[in-house]
């Protein structure tokens, strides 16, 4: 009678929780993302988007009350891009709309019966004035404020604040444009012309209407950034790599350069170039600023390498090309900025904080960095003002929001009064690092989320959540992308609703330096991740608190694919999955990515590509899963799934699905993000008996 009373306590403490926490509720809080400060620091901006309604604020010095300049009150899947405020601070640039997918077609999951292209605004910064330039992206203004440059058909076009009524075709030229950045004067324009297999930095002169491209080769340069004096411009060059295959790890290679053009002789050379061995291929895709160079008023030019291992910010001498390390120690370092004076740097990194983010500065002249931040909070991208740095902060109870740390360090929460009441905070749980070995003997780190009122003596059904990209982390609270903090929501509601939840940050994944990132045989090139996969099903198996016959496990995209992995090598350790747009075939998979792969050209690759994935494993798949895709993803092609049902359902595997229209991977509507979520509780539920 004791213990029916106690189960019959803890049903009620446990449903008691989980009423005040409901998916709708954890996904309510608005979203904020491309934060930006004016030249100054007397403003600031973002966008918000709350539930599927995307509008932009704006936040004055010194108080930095929020007010919203945009007037979008719809669920309607277009999405909204903040690029830049003017140089004076009084008008901000931004980008509504869709990209295409490769039939040129721009998402609509919404099926809207009108246009939903990208689009470029200008809207003034108190919001009494909106005009809409042309279809493009990527708008820039000059240094003059009267001018906006933007890409748009891969060209660069051109309208004027003051005379153009309409905007018209600035450059004509070849490849697709990126980067543009004007020079100081505002008479120069940089940019780079990519031809697929190598890429030129290109300068459009205002004056003279003229192209060049001063410095041509067979490789690909990238990343131009102009010195304070417009006179010379650097930039990145990368070793062509046109036998380089994604997903498939690259520890070593050509090594990378930093060159120096210039700008009236037109005379290039090179000022540093990296070692061989480690950090001699430049990895692009920790998220960054818009340049991965920047130019210090005192000329040094700040990049960023990984010779140690680490992702690391140096200072190079744009005279003499010497080096100086700015961020020592184990971590990696994301978002950077120069400060106003534009003599030291302020970034966010995981040093002495592995699963968590924080905000550092350090002076380019050198001395030892100092953290700005700290705490239980995750701090990421970071903008200068006037009264202090400006950041997002997460945690483990409360999503992402604007701070602003003032000269004390004391963080203050801006627009609090937009947070919405009906978030459940205090209803949360607060996850516990954990590391586990993997099959082959790695350490792999994880969060552990235990149930509210977890009890020992109980056995608990379990979940097993892996991420996507594979270059993520998850981390110690809501994470700094949407995508994952939604995911990460999903996590806290199942813990409430009664599972052990361990989220796995497999090898191949970000935040533990670049042998891990880069790890052998990852992915399409053996899937070694697998090993991280079964060792946390293991490790769940032998804990006393775990159900061994009740584990599930979810993700999304490479999440996906490891889920498929687990229910095609390991029905008899997971019970059912939830597989959502997750690759099923890398050799198939490969196609949408390098658009002349032939596997037939390369067999041995073809053969361990197919090896590595969930297909080649298919008769042992017993398991019931449930497919989730959107079938415009332009990530993993619809396909995949397709692939994969039709041999479940050859072989009598229990399936069900979930499919959205018109959708994409990073789903455009918060109403499928609520539908995916809903549909994943109920196949748990129905599955493990929870």
């Amino acid at each position: 009678m004791k213990k029916v009373l106690t189960a019959f306590v803890f049903f009620i403490l446990i449903n008691t929780v989980s009423g005040q926490v409901t998916i709708e509720n954890l996904l309510s809080v608005p979203f904020p993302t491309d934060l930006k400060s004016s030249e100054g620091g007397q403003h600031i901006a973002w966008v918000f988007n709350d539930k599927g309604v995307r509008n932009l604020f704006v936040a004055d010095a010194p108080e930095f009350k929020a007010r919203q300049i945009t007037k979008n009150a719809a669920d309607d899947g277009i999405d909204l891009t903040l690029n830049a405020f003017t140089p004076d601070g009084k008008k901000i640039l931004f980008t509504e709309g869709n990209s295409n997918n490769r039939s040129g077609e721009p998402a609509n999951p919404a099926l809207l019966q009108r246009e939903t292209g990208k689009t470029v605004w200008a809207i003034d910064a108190d919001g009494t004035s909106i005009k809409k330039i042309s279809s493009g992206t990527e708008p820039v203004a000059s240094p003059d404020n009267k001018n906006v440059v933007f890409i748009f058909k891969n060209e660069i076009w051109h309208f004027s604040f003051d005379t153009s009524k309409v905007a018209s075709q600035l450059v004509r030229t070849r490849g697709k444009i990126s980067s543009l950045r004007w020079s100081p004067s505002g008479d120069q324009l940089a940019f780079i012309s990519n031809r697929d297999d190598h890429a030129f930095l290109g300068i459009y002169d205002l004056v003279t209407k003229t192209v060049s491209y001063p410095d041509p080769s067979v490789d690909v340069d990238d990343q131009p950034v102009w010195s304070p004096d417009g006179n010379s411009i650097a930039f990145v060059r990368t070793p062509a790599r046109k036998e380089r295959l994604p997903f498939t790890e690259e520890r070593t290679g050509h090594p990378w350069s930093i060159r120096l053009l210039n700008v009236k002789t037109g005379s290039a050379k090179e000022i540093w170039r990296a070692q061989t061995g480690p950090g001699s291929v430049l990895f692009f895709d920790l998220p960054s600023t818009k340049n991965l160079l920047l130019w210090t008023a005192d000329n040094w030019i700040v990049f960023p390498s990984e010779k140690d291992g680490w992702a690391h910010l140096y200072a190079l001498n744009s005279k003499d090309g010497k080096t100086r390390l700015l961020t020592p120690g184990e971590g990696e370092v994301e978002n950077v900025v120069l400060n106003e004076d534009k003599n030291a740097i302020i970034y966010t990194t995981n040093h002495n904080d592995t699963h968590r983010r924080h905000i550092w500065k350090a002076k380019v002249a050198g001395g030892s960095p100092v953290q700005l931040s700290r705490g239980e909070g995750i701090e990421y991208s970071p903008v200068i003002t006037t009264n202090g740095i400006v950041v997002l902060r997460a945690s483990a109870t409360s999503p992402a929001w604007p701070y602003l740390i003032s000269g004390d360090g004391v963080l203050h929460q801006l627009a609090a009064e937009m947070f919405p009441s009906s978030f459940p905070q205090n209803a949360l749980v607060v996850p516990k690092p954990v590391t586990f070995k993997s099959k082959d003997g790695m350490l792999i780190n994880g969060q552990l989320f235990l149930p509210p009122n977890y009890d020992p003596a109980k056995k608990y059904p379990a979940l097993l959540f892996f991420h996507g990209g594979s270059r993520r982390q998850m981390l110690l609270g809501f994470h700094y992308m949407d995508y994952y903090s939604h995911d990460y929501a999903m996590n806290e509601y199942n813990a409430i609703n009664g599972y052990i939840v361990l989220s796995v940050n497999y090898r191949s994944g970000i935040g533990y330096g670049l042998n891990f990132r880069e790890a052998l045989n990852y992915g399409a090139n053996g899937g070694s991740e697998y090993n991280d996969v079964i060792g946390a099903g293991l490790y769940m198996k032998s804990r006393t608190d775990v159900d061994a016959d009740r584990i599930g496990l979810w993700g999304g995209s490479y999440g996906g694919y490891l889920t498929a992995m687990g229910l095609a090598r390991n029905s008899d350790v997971f019970a059912c999955g939830v597989d959502i747009h997750g690759v099923h075939d890398w050799s198939e998979e490969e196609k949408n990515w390098v658009a002349d792969y032939d596997p037939s050209l390369r067999s041995a690759f073809a053969k361990v590509a197919l090896e590595s994935s969930p297909v080649h494993f298919v008769k042992g798949w017993r398991s019931p899963v449930l497919f989730i895709h959107g079938d415009d993803d332009r990530n993993v092609p619809f396909e995949q799934s397709v692939m994969m049902v039709e041999k479940l359902r050859d072989q009598g595997v229990y399936f069900e699905q979930l499919v959205f229209p018109d959708e994409v991977h990073s789903f455009l509507l918060h109403s499928n993000w609520l539908k995916a979520y809903h549909a994943s509780e109920k196949f748990f539920k129905k599955f493990l008996n929870n």
